[in-house]
């Protein structure tokens, strides 16, 4: 598993935060946590080179990019609340390291609106919320590579309830009229991920 790239932490900060050190410490011992499969380390650094690609159409790039590296942060599969608590540390992190007032409620925001996938909770959501599913346009290697890691994060949950419950929140996705709101991810993963997606409820509703 890969780590957080401190450089890259180091220069979003600069000039915008200050004390950040400890930041990125707390990060990376979140991200590595044992217990994590998928939401680490790997797909922080995933997520962050998918925003480079868009960078440029952000309306609040480093409130998405901050969004990026906290939305994660809390992760317990027994949960209900990891965004809400991810958003509570990135408030945290705003306010000690003295990062721009105006910038806390768009990361907020921003990583709310990955509870639920919605777009609409800011104008830079749909942005957000395709480079986290943008898993689900990858090559089909990469994608059950994926889906293997989401059942170990829930390999406490009988396999039967697994696969129906899987299937149910593979199938919401699937009922979009769009599964990515922004052009670009439209253009490069829509038809891939409707291919997995599908591949991957048909294999769930037959176990």
């Amino acid at each position: 598993m890969s780590g957080l790239d401190r450089d890259r932490w180091n220069e979003l900060c600069r000039g915008a935060a200050k004390g950040t050190t400890h930041w990125y410490d707390r990060l990376l011992e979140f991200y590595s946590e044992p217990n994590r499969c998928y939401h680490n380390c790997q797909h922080i650094s995933d997520c962050l080179n998918k925003f480079e690609s868009v960078r440029d159409v952000a309306r609040e790039p480093l409130a998405v990019e901050f969004a990026i590296w906290f939305h994660d942060a809390i992760y317990n599969p027994r949960a209900a609340d990891n965004e809400e608590r991810s958003a509570e540390l990135a408030a945290q992190f705003i306010k000690e390291t003295g990062v721009a007032r105006e910038v806390k409620p768009a990361v907020i925001q921003l990583i709310l609106a990955t509870k639920h996938h919605d777009g609409t909770f800011h104008r830079d959501a749909a942005l957000m919320v395709d480079i986290d599913l943008s898993i689900f346009g990858q090559t089909p290697e990469q994608f059950w590579k994926y889906e293997e890691q989401i059942r170990a994060e829930y390999e406490w949950v009988p396999e039967n309830i697994f696969a129906t419950k899987r299937a149910e929140i593979l199938e919401r996705f699937l009922s979009r009229e769009k599964i990515f709101g922004t052009e670009f991810f439209f253009s490069k993963y829509e038809a891939r991920a409707r291919i997995n997606l599908a591949e991957s409820v048909r294999r769930l509703r037959t176990r």
